[in-house]
């Protein structure tokens, strides 16, 4: 690469970011499935004449986020063969066509398909590729960048259901999803057009590598899926992720409830304690990001995992509504730390040319935690009639995450050695 094309995309590498952060504030429409589920099953209802609620249609959002690790890889390989601009643009139509699909559902089989199958796994195709794809462009950033990525995907949940709210009121929630749609669809087409794929040479101009810019690495140790498969680290790091995201997805899937149930919040109350906890989520992953970029994303994940530690505790002992509100908040930080470190710390321990792909794989972390924490946390409640004990098992998850950050640094030395 010549000095002048170095310098080119250091400068464009922040539109770059730009149009990465805004496709994911759309792809992050995912998450405003709560505000469309009572009213779709109400539409439903009366096209049917079966009676439907909000929970009948829960397995429409949980089909959703199960399987978009899926597109995550496979957006991953396609990248390394088309390109970040057409696997971004493909990923972006899909999910506004999902939603609009969704605007002339008839029935729960309507809605699966735009829903939870097409926006679903359409997600995972704009979402990995975005984020790998930017962090690759930032290794002098490579923590902060991949926290602001991720934070502009966590964000939609605070900034687009009081949008989707209005317009459903306006509208109706066929007409909502639809509109929806149709911008999504234009929205990332067109910002697609300015994504870049990072050439595998590219280092920023005055970048100089060091332990701590990028995980915990000071040489380029690229490793395709293969390779990173082989390797023991991976599968602490997977752990590691699992652990961190199943308790704050234990806590996150029923705050509400618990909220109104522990501390005996008023359901009004509750949902404003709900934004809070989605506004601190987004702040976590820009704020560990930054902390990693400085101290390394291993000393800062130890710190997290202390952090969910002391959340679970605060939220165990029940001691009043402030202090309900410092725990939930608390954990929504750690949850959202964890999203932020993690695709620097994956592109920084395996490289970032088969980021894309790694990440994808890594994330199957996630995915697992988003599907066991919900089903934890209510099968205690259920066997219960509480929550506290849920709480106990989230701090022995975020105790055996504090343990595995200190097996990954005794598998690092020996790697090293």
């Amino acid at each position: 690469m010549t000095e002048n094309e170095q310098i080119k995309l250091t400068k464009k590498r922040w539109m770059v970011l730009f149009s990465s952060c805004l496709i994911n504030l759309c792809i992050g429409s995912l998450y405003v499935w709560s505000v469309f589920a009572g009213p779709m099953a109400a539409h439903l209802t009366e096209i049917l004449g079966q009676e439907l609620t909000a929970a009948n249609l829960a397995i429409v959002f949980s089909i959703g986020n199960s399987f978009g690790f899926v597109t995550m890889i496979g957006g991953g390989f396609l990248n390394q063969k088309l390109g970040v601009r057409r696997v971004v643009f493909l990923g972006g139509v899909l999910f506004g066509i999902g939603f609009v699909i969704c605007g002339f559902a008839q029935n729960v089989s309507g809605l699966v398909i735009g829903y939870g199958l097409v926006a679903g796994l359409a997600m995972g195709l704009a979402y990995g590729c975005t984020i790998s794809n930017s962090v690759k462009f930032f290794p002098d950033k490579a923590g902060l960048v991949g926290g602001i990525a991720t934070a502009s995907y966590g964000i939609s949940s605070v900034i687009l259901p009081p949008v989707a709210n209005a317009l459903i009121d306006q509208v109706g929630v066929s007409k909502a999803f639809l509109y929806f749609g149709i911008v999504i669809i234009c929205i990332t087409g067109i910002f697609s057009q300015f994504m870049i794929k990072c050439p595998e040479d590219f280092v920023p101009v005055g970048y100089q590598d060091s332990a701590k810019n990028v995980g915990e690495t000071v040489e380029e140790n690229d490793k395709n899926w293969k390779e990173m498969l082989t390797s023991p680290i991976f599968y602490v790091m997977l752990s590691m992720l699992f652990f961190g995201a199943v308790l704050g997805m234990m806590a996150i899937s029923q705050a509400s409830a618990i909220a109104q149930n522990l501390v005996g919040m008023t359901a009004a109350n509750a949902a404003f304690v709900v934004s809070i906890l989605a506004l601190f989520n987004t702040f976590g992953r820009i704020l560990a990001g930054s902390v990693s970029d400085r101290i390394g994303c291993i000393k800062t994940l130890q710190g997290v995992f202390v952090l969910a530690v002391l959340s679970m505790a605060i939220l165990y002992a029940n001691a009043g509504a402030l202090w309900f509100c410092i725990g939930i908040c608390m954990v929504g930080l750690c949850f959202g730390a964890f999203m932020g470190v993690y695709p620097g710390f994956t592109a920084g321990q395996f490289g970032r040319k088969n980021a894309s792909v790694n990440y994808g794989i890594m994330f199957i972390g996630f995915n697992l935690a988003g599907l066991l924490g919900p089903i934890f946390i209510s099968q205690i409640y259920r066997m219960t009639n509480g929550y506290r004990p849920a709480f106990v098992l989230a701090m022995v998850f975020a105790a055996v995450g504090l343990v595995l950050t200190f097996v990954y640094n005794a598998l690092k030395k020996k790697e090293n050695a």
